[in-house]
C-alpha cells in the first residue's frame, strides 16, 4: 500500500504540473520551449520509485517526469520556467537543462544522445568508488540513430558499469516513424549482442515497470552487468508544445484513443483506490494541487536576475 501511494504522488504530480504548464503557458511568461511528458509518467514514476534517492539519473530534452519524479520539488522547477532567479539554473536554462544533484538528478540535456557519455563517464566513476549507486540514462529511440550510443553501451558491457539504460520509445524521431529510420526489424536483437540484460515491455502500469526495474537493479548489482530497458509509450501531444498535433496528419488519432484506455494516471488511480479509502487519494491530490499552485505564484512573483548573472557560467568572447 505503501508503495502503490508513493508511485500515484509521483504520477499524478507530473500529470499535473503538466496540466498547469499548458494553462498558463499561453500567458507567455515562461519563456522557454517545452516538450510534455504527458502519456510515459509510468515509466520515470515507476523507475524512480524503485531507485534510491542517491542514485542517479541523466535525461533528456524531455525531461519534466523524470525530474519531478526523482526529485518531488516544484519551486525551483517553476520558478526556471519562468526564467527567475530562484530558478534551478537561475531561469538562463529553462526547460530543457534542468539538474538538481541533491537528490541524483545529474542533468538532463537538449543534444540528442548527449546524455549517454557522461551517464557512462558517472557510472565508471562510482565503479572506481565502489560507491554502490546505479546510474539511469534515459533516451528516445531516436537517440539510438546516434553513434554515441553505440559506443557508450559498448563501452559500458566492456567495463561491466552499474548502468541500466532507458529507452523511453514512442516509436518516433519527432514526425518520422522507426520504420522509416530504422536499416534493422529489432533494437533489442541488435543490443542483445552485446553483454548486457535485456528488458522489454508495453505496460502503462509503473507497478510492474518498478518490479522491471527492481530486478535490472539486482543483475547490475549482483553479476556486474549493464541492463537494457525497452519501454514503449505514447506521447500524447506534440513533438515541442502544448498542444496536440494531429492535424499533421502523420499518426493517426485511434492510436491515441487506445493508449488512452490504458492511462498511465487514471488506471493506477483506479487500482489504488482498491487498496485504500477515497479520502486517501483525495488527499494525496489536494496536496499535490495546493503545492504546484503554490509554485507557480512564488515564480510569478520572484525576481529575474541580473545582467551581471547573465554572463556567469557563460562562454563567450570578444
Amino acid at each position: 500500500m505503501e508503495l502503490s501511494k508513493k508511485i500515484y504522488k509521483k504520477l499524478y504530480l507530473i500529470r499535473q504540473v503538466e496540466k498547469a504548464i499548458q494553462k498558463y503557458y499561453n500567458d507567455n511568461e515562461m519563456k522557454t520551449p517545452m516538450h510534455m511528458s504527458i502519456g510515459e509518467e509510468a515509466i520515470v514514476a515507476g523507475i524512480c520509485s524503485a531507485l534510491d534517492k542517491n542514485d542517479q539519473v541523466f535525461g533528456t530534452h524531455r525531461s519534466h517526469a523524470l525530474y519531478l519524479s526523482k526529485t518531488e520539488e516544484t519551486d525551483m522547477f517553476f520558478a526556471e520556467l519562468y526564467g527567475k532567479e530562484s530558478g534551478i539554473n537561475k531561469g538562463k536554462c529553462g526547460s530543457m537543462h534542468l539538474f538538481n544533484h541533491e537528490f541524483g538528478f545529474m542533468g538532463s540535456s537538449a543534444i540528442v544522445g548527449g546524455n549517454f557519455s557522461m551517464a557512462v563517464g558517472a557510472a565508471f566513476a562510482n565503479k572506481y568508488k565502489n560507491n554502490n549507486k546505479i546510474v539511469v540514462v534515459f533516451f528516445g529511440d531516436g537517440a539510438i540513430d546516434e553513434g554515441n550510443f553505440w559506443e557508450s553501451l559498448n563501452l559500458a558491457c566492456l567495463w561491466k558499469l552499474p548502468i541500466l539504460f532507458v529507452c523511453e520509445n514512442n516509436g518516433l524521431a519527432v514526425y518520422t516513424d522507426e520504420k522509416t529510420r530504422h536499416g534493422y526489424k529489432n533494437i533489442d536483437d541488435i543490443v542483445g549482442q552485446f553483454k548486457c540484460k535485456i528488458f522489454k515491455s508495453e505496460t502503462t502500469d509503473a507497478r510492474e515497470i518498478y518490479a522491471i526495474t527492481k530486478g535490472a537493479i539486482e543483475i547490475i548489482k549482483q553479476d556486474m552487468c549493464p541492463c537494457f530497458m525497452n519501454l514503449r509509450y505514447y506521447r500524447y501531444l506534440d513533438h515541442v508544445g502544448i498542444n496536440e498535433d494531429f492535424y499533421l496528419e502523420y499518426r493517426d488519432k485511434n492510436e491515441l484513443n487506445e493508449w488512452l484506455s490504458r492511462d498511465p494516471v487514471y488506471q493506477f488511480r483506479n487500482k489504488l483506490l482498491k487498496e485504500v479509502e477515497c479520502d486517501v487519494v483525495t488527499e494525496i491530490e489536494k496536496n499535490i494541487n495546493e503545492q504546484i499552485e503554490k509554485s507557480i505564484d512564488k515564480a510569478q512573483q520572484d525576481s529575474f536576475c541580473d545582467e551581471q548573472e547573465l554572463y556567469r557560467g557563460v562562454f563567450y568572447g570578444e
